[in-house]
């Protein structure tokens, strides 16, 4: 290729201080230089340009055009200083750390410490500066080393094996690249393919670490272990307390005396085909009363689980514990035991069950006129799925919906298009985001990744359960109880400030000052639809909300446009519901099992059952990861078409198109240019052929690594060259030819 001679575009002031701020390692004139490709006349315009940032201290201590934080902080937001502890590195080589203090269930958030010299090694501790970079993670430079203190010797989950003689740990966390090393008399007996815990050992700083086994936990056997290592690697409580165990198993039948009596309605459940427990049943009828043309009587019936679990005994502690179920793809985590999570809690089809009934009344347009609880026996008619109950509704019933057709199926979907005008009428928000199915095999080994189909059936279901909720909050708010709501809060001033530059780089005006509603948020996402940037927005403005909890303080729910909330649907997992219901019962003196005049503080009880969902959430995503990794691992060198999940410093994440799996493109990898990150943008540009590569962009990627024990998958652009938009694509340059990390 001919060597061009057109003299470089001398960059702008702030385009160096950027450069700065932003390398991973410290840079000079000399890099700035080289990664801008001046020649020696600009460089010696650019001593100038550096020289001047000095003076103004652009460049040493507080960075220039850093925004303060209004107002307090998020929810597990990091301060901007604090005491970092290093982990190791990635697979890009960059240096990891999380923070000392984490008091959370869920995972603390990705923090990359820009190199020092010399070179910090795990476990030792820094005071630093720490910088959001827009994708949840954080940027740290040092401020100063801190001496080892308090908090005895880092751990590490991993899965042992033996490596040229000698024990290995392979770390399951994929933020840890590093193996560590295990001497055989540190070993434990521990056998190749093993899941193990160990103790990181003082010593050693360059090379491997070195740790010592002290708990084996259990032999792995291929895909079939992902839902184990899981399970470990975000500490959910697997094994019940042998006391709430016996008292699972001596749980009986419930009394029918003081109960409604609903055994001959036509309640049904509808769930999904995978569907392990059965916790709500649903009916609809049309109202007679001439006040009320249209409208709707429903009842939402759901497993009466305060009866089997009352305040502080030994299930009650269980529960609270586990704060909720977890579901990965192979298997289930209960937040009960499987006798009443499975049994006396489950609906089961034929079967008579206690129940706490929601009956609700509501209008031609889907608003709640009245509602009452009680305290019921029913018997499900029939145990339906999704796909079943929809295609019943477009005329193709089966046998088993046939007859049900006209006396359940019907008048469901009756009472849900009321619900769904309310619904739109008050402007819920409505994004569209795919989910992904993973299909376990009878073998344990996935059989099919796809996306879940979303069948009205579903919103069915879910504007059913949101109009109990809305009733259960609002019953105890009348019985001036103590109530967990279920709130969301608006979104964050800054993050709304960040969706409306990208937005603006799209055309699309978010005004400053008006009211915000999620309304608002339907308004950008109907103009985005059908467009090439759709997928895009749903993305962005997914992420410029704020994260739902629970909480005694209602504050209402934005997402939903809901000034009262509560989760009272799923008591048998989810504590939170459980709550709810002791405080109906107590209220409205519907018997035992309700809430205890001297109650557990809810404040605590809140913070600590959000966290407890956030660590299911993590858990739940990094099974699916794995188990993906696991599916495409003899894939290794195949091309994909992918989308553009994430935007970062270091990289491009994308989600498969057909099975959704997520990976990382190392900026490494694109060295067909140097590439500036926009993180207002979400983009990824190139300085010298101006080739963007934004958030939702489609791209062809070959699959180059897929670890299912860490549920990593790591992706090159495909040679291809195709995905993102403007500027012309060159040939590559030499891999050594580019600084690593980008902007």
């Amino acid at each position: 290729m001919t060597k061009s001679t057109k003299t470089p575009c001398f960059p702008s002031r702030d385009e160096i201080l950027d450069f700065i701020r932003r390398s991973p390692k410290r840079a000079g004139r000399r890099e700035v230089a080289r990664a801008f490709g001046l020649d020696k006349k600009q460089a010696k315009a650019l001593s100038a340009v550096i020289k001047e940032l000095k003076d103004q201290g652009l460049i040493e201590g507080r960075r220039k055009g850093r925004k303060d934080r209004k107002g307090p902080l998020e929810k597990n937001a990091l301060p901007p200083v604090t005491v970092i502890e290093i982990t190791g590195t990635d697979r890009d080589g960059e240096v990891m750390a999380r923070p000392l203090k984490w008091d959370e269930a869920s995972p603390p958030p990705d923090i990359y410490l820009i190199p020092t010299k010399p070179a910090p090694g795990p476990g030792d501790r820094i005071l630093a500066r720490l910088n959001m970079t827009g994708d949840g993670a954080y940027e740290a430079r040092t401020i100063r080393r801190l001496p080892g203190g308090p908090g005895g010797p880092k751990r590490v989950l991993g899965i042992y094996a033996i490596v040229d003689g000698r024990g290995r740990i392979r770390p399951t966390d994929k933020r840890l690249r590093s193996e560590v090393v295990i001497e055989a008399r540190d070993s434990l007996d521990a056998r190749p393919g093993d899941l193990v815990r160990a103790e990181i050992k003082s010593g050693k700083r360059l090379g491997l670490m070195r740790g010592k086994i002290i708990e084996r936990l259990a032999a792995t056997d291929g895909a079939k272990s992902i839902g184990m290592i899981t399970l470990h690697d975000h500490d959910i409580p697997v094994r019940f307390a042998e006391d709430a165990l016996e008292q699972a198993a001596k749980a009986g039948e419930a009394a029918v005396e003081g109960r409604e009596d609903l055994r001959d309605r036509p309640l049904v459940t509808i769930d999904g085909a995978d569907a392990r427990d059965f916790d709500d049943a649903v009916m609809a009828v049309a109202d007679s009363d001439p006040k009320n043309p249209g409208g709707w009587l429903i009842t939402v019936a759901i497993a009466d689980v305060a009866w089997y679990v009352r305040p502080g005994d030994a299930l009650d502690r269980a529960a609270y514990e586990r704060g909720n179920s977890v579901y990965l793809p192979d298997r289930v985590t209960p937040m009960l035991p499987e006798q009443l999570s499975n049994g006396w809690c489950s609906l089961v089809e034929g079967e008579d069950r206690p129940c706490m009934a929601a009956h609700i009344r509501i209008d031609a347009e889907g608003n709640i006129i009245k509602h009452s609880f009680t305290r019921a026996i029913m018997r499900s008619r029939a145990r339906l799925t999704y796909e079943a109950v929809q295609a019943a509704h477009d005329g193709n019933p089966d046998a088993k919906t046939r007859p049900l057709n006209d006396t359940a199926i019907s008048p469901l979907y009756g009472a849900f298009a009321a619900l769904a005008r309310a619904r739109a009428k008050r402007g819920a928000l409505e994004l569209e985001i795919p989910e992904q199915q993973i299909i376990i095999g009878d073998g344990g080994e996935v059989a099919a990744i796809e996306i879940r189909e979303r069948f009205d059936s579903h919103k069915l279901i879910e504007e059913f359960m949101i109009a109990a909720n809305v009733a259960a909050a609002e019953a105890i708010g009348k019985l001036r109880l103590a109530c967990m709501y279920r709130i969301h809060d608006e979104p964050p001033r800054e993050k709304l400030e960040s969706l409306r530059r990208f937005l603006d780089s799209l055309g699309i005006r978010l005004a400053r000052g008006q009211v915000m509603r999620a309304a608002v948020f339907n308004a950008i996402l109907a103009r985005a639809r059908d467009k090439p940037h759709a997928h895009m927005v749903n993305q962005v403005v997914l992420r410029s909300q704020s994260q739902a909890e629970y909480s005694p303080d209602n504050i209402g729910h934005f997402g939903l446009a809901l000034r009262n909330y509560a989760h009272f649907t799923s008591p048998i997992r989810r504590y939170a519901d459980l709550l709810v219901h002791r405080a109906l019962i107590r209220g409205l003196r519907l018997g035992q099992g309700g809430l205890e005049k001297e109650h557990r503080d809810f404040t605590e009880m809140g913070d600590h059952i959000s966290a407890t969902e956030r660590r299911a959430t993590s858990a739940e995503r990094s099974a699916r990861d794995r188990f993906t990794a696991a599916y495409l691992g003899n894939r290794i060198g195949t091309d994909f078409s992918a989308r553009i999940s994430g935007v970062t410093r270091f990289g491009l994440f994308v989600t498969l198109d057909d099975i959704g799996g997520d990976g990382l493109i190392p900026i490494r990898t694109m060295n067909d240019d140097y590439y500036i990150h926009d993180e207002d943008l979400h983009l990824l540009k190139g300085r010298r052929n101006g080739r963007l590569f934004r958030l939702g962009d489609g791209v062809k990627v070959t699959l180059t690594e897929a670890n299912p024990t860490t549920g990593g998958m790591v992706m090159e652009l495909a040679d291809d060259g195709t995905g993102g938009t403007g500027g012309k694509k060159k040939g590559k340059r030499k891999s050594g030819s580019r600084r690593k990390g980008g902007s």
